[in-house]
């Protein structure tokens, strides 16, 4: 499997806007520079869907700027299907941008008239863009609103044209942007299950997803980055990342009864009735710690009824990496 996206030690430097109060009051005073992106590695493999977490701020969208070629770096490179993105007429094929900025679409058109509208922006050959378009409004669910106009669409509607637009030219890779970013929880719902099932499962486009949503990179994601500062902090598997800064697991049993010395040789995170027993979780250190309490508890005649791993949460590990800043 190849690399779809490629980014080496990338760095952007942007000058903070003034306001007309500190034009005013400092008409000298030097612009203030802001450090978006702090030497930023990442590689994207084709086929996945990868997660770009952080606050507000930390670089995930000026990183997606320069991956889809609006914005240029100050220092390193990027690369989409092994193409430099200084080459725009070579990698803007390859990729399509979704982003929740309704204002570029227009909105005394219908559907169907901004759909027609850009794909003669995208090229798409003359004779294939009416089932073109036909075949999008039908993929994401908006053939039957199709001719009204697009003023009137929900913001779940306008999302699901987003990604119809995106889709025309049928880029191998998109590059989304919070797409389920003011949705109502139904619409979102809706939304991470067509990203899921119909463009990664199906059509198998490799996809960046940019959010700030820890439950949707969950639920989507394959692997993720965390960006902090314009800096990657964290970078792997959901689960990888999940458990960083851990050096115990959690487990939580019921047991018949829980012996007041166990709490002197483990950690004991909680203890509490349950069902004519006890419901017990445990922080355990090192690959035997299981074992050593299972044997501690069977010495004692203690009867254990049921024992499950608790999984490391991702707000978690999230907590502990703003903690480390």
């Amino acid at each position: 499997m190849g690399h779809a996206v490629e980014a080496r030690r990338l760095e952007k430097r942007f000058t903070r806007r003034r306001s007309i109060r500190d034009i005013l009051f400092h008409p000298f005073r030097s612009p203030e520079a802001v450090q978006a992106l702090r030497g930023v590695d990442l590689t994207i493999r084709e086929g996945e869907i990868f997660g770009l977490l952080g606050p507000n701020g930390a670089g995930k969208t000026t990183l997606l700027k320069i991956l889809s070629c609006l914005v240029l770096p100050d220092v390193g490179t990027a690369a989409i299907g092994g193409y430099p993105t200084s080459r725009e007429q070579l990698v803007k094929p390859l990729i399509g941008l979704v982003h929740s900025d309704e204002r570029s679409f227009y909105w005394r058109l219908t559907g169907r008239q901004n759909m027609n509208f850009f794909s003669t922006l995208y090229e798409v050959p003359r004779e294939a863009r009416d089932a073109r378009v036909d075949e999008l409004l039908r993929k994401v669910d908006m053939e039957e609103a199709a001719d009204r106009p697009f003023a009137d669409y929900s913001s779940g509607m306008k999302q699901r044209m987003s990604i119809a637009r995106a889709l025309l030219h049928d880029p191998p890779i998109l590059l989304m942007d919070e797409p389920t970013r003011s949705l109502d929880p139904a619409a979102a719902l809706s939304l991470r299950r067509f990203i899921q099932d119909e463009l990664s499962g199906r059509d198998r486009k490799t996809i960046v997803l940019a959010t700030h949503n820890l439950h949707e990179a969950e639920l989507l994601c394959s692997r993720i980055a965390i960006l902090m500062k314009g800096k990657v902090r964290q970078i792997g598997t959901v689960e990888e990342v999940r458990r960083w800064g851990l050096d115990t697991r959690n487990y939580e049993m019921e047991v018949d009864r829980w012996p007041v010395e166990a709490g002197e040789r483990f950690a004991v995170l909680s203890d509490r009735s349950w069902e004519d027993g006890r419901r017990v979780r445990v922080a355990l250190a090192g690959e035997d710690g299981l074992n050593l309490l299972l044997a501690f508890l069977m010495e004692r005649g203690v009867k254990l009824r049921s024992c499950n791993q608790v999984d490391a949460d991702l707000e978690g590990a999230f907590a502990r990496i703003l903690e480390a800043e």
